[in-house]
């Protein structure tokens, strides 16, 4: 395969997972290492992607990219991540689900949860759990962001600050190697900060895309969370501060027949 046809492809397979690992191009492609890095780097000179530790990820800027691009991408993980975070969250308890895909991908896998308070400033979060009659959801109002029907602003935080939650459920629009999160709307920075002074308990849930990934606005850092739901294990820098923070590092997997079936077992 030429140069040219290998760089469009690893452009629409990072489109598609947020991310792209050498090793994993090297297999895929059936070159060398050396060969995808030198892709890498020259696909970052071009500015179509970003170089991080082992790979590449899309590129970082002070917007981010739209809601249905950002659904897409790396949505089966994702899934597992939801799935995973909703298995920790008990019932009979009072949460907080905030705005982002991912969130909205844990709201799924609460639909035969019992006796749910969910309170959420995610119109797309209220409209899942509308369909869990034992749930019952308080939207927050506020600026709605037609975008992605996030709510942020000022009686988003008046109404957050009404509440004390057993637990929050946050997201994040990037993730430093210093484990700060990072965001890209100020206004919804200052909503998550609200949602996690009012919680007893703090979840994370983001998928490896947003590691090494740029945002100006600092929500705040993984010393502040209980636990993080991922999919593969973050650069080594944030893994040993989590262990120093007490933050637990919770990596989802797929259910066990996806597995099987992917590995060839009958």
């Amino acid at each position: 395969m030429s140069q040219n046809f290998r760089h469009s492809e690893i452009i629409e397979i990072a489109r598609r997972e947020g991310r792209v690992t050498v090793e994993g191009l090297a297999e895929h492609f059936g070159v060398t290492l050396q060969t995808i890095r030198r892709d890498l780097s020259d696909l970052a000179e071009e500015g179509r992607l970003e170089r991080v530790h082992g790979g590449a990820v899309l590129p970082s800027g002070t917007t981010n990219i739209g809601y249905e691009h950002r659904r897409s991408l790396n949505a089966a993980a994702k899934v597992d991540i939801g799935r995973a975070c909703a298995a920790r969250i008990p019932e009979d308890s009072s949460i907080f689900l905030g705005i982002g895909t991912t969130t909205e991908a844990v709201a799924a896998e609460l639909l035969r949860h019992r006796n749910l308070l969910v309170v959420t400033n995610n119109m797309n979060v209220a409209t899942i759990l509308s369909a869990n009659a034992d749930a019952q959801v308080i939207v927050t109002g506020g600026n709605l962001r037609r975008s992605d029907g996030g709510l942020v602003g000022n009686l988003t935080t008046d109404t957050i600050r009404r509440f004390k939650f057993h637990l929050a459920v946050i997201g994040c629009s990037a993730m430093d190697d210093d484990g700060d999160l990072l965001d890209f709307d100020v206004q919804e920075v200052g909503v998550n900060q609200a949602i996690l002074s009012q919680a007893r308990r703090s979840f994370l849930v983001a998928d490896q895309s947003k590691f090494g990934r740029s945002a100006p606005a600092r929500i705040g850092s993984l010393s502040e969370i209980d636990v993080f739901f991922t999919d593969a294990a973050p650069p080594r820098a944030v893994a040993s501060a989590c262990r120093d923070w007490g933050t637990e590092i919770a990596l989802s997997e797929p259910p066990a027949y996806t597995r099987s079936r992917a590995s060839g077992e009958r």
